[in-house]
């Protein structure tokens, strides 16, 4: 796992841990940037399944209930069967204009 800073962004990558382990480092470590927004960048995994995915959604509504965006960087799923309450996305320029788009509307009191 690979975790860099970006302003208010932490963008972590994924190396060679399972999801579970993953998931599971975040949470250790999240102390460390539950005050940023968060990207996971799984680009370098072959194929992702829904489950995979599910795995991320507690820390994604834990994060997201803060007022700060989780979003996953990934085009290896099909996005229609993804989960309405996490954000996939499969490019990082658009992990970060979605970001961009919650941080206004946050701003507007959304």
């Amino acid at each position: 796992m690979i975790i860099d800073q970006d302003g208010t962004i932490s963008i972590i990558t994924q190396e060679k841990a399972t999801i579970v382990e993953l998931v599971k480092k975040i949470q250790a470590l999240y102390p460390k940037f539950k005050n940023n927004n968060i990207i996971v960048a799984l680009s370098s995994l072959n194929k992702l399944g829904l489950q995979d995915i599910v795995e991320f959604l507690e820390l994604s509504n834990t994060h997201r209930a803060t007022k700060h965006s989780f979003v996953i960087v990934s085009d290896k799923i099909d996005l229609s069967i993804v989960p309405d309450e996490i954000v996939v996305v499969p490019t990082s320029q658009e992990a970060y204009d979605i970001i961009e788009m919650e941080e206004m509307e946050r701003d507007l009191g959304f």
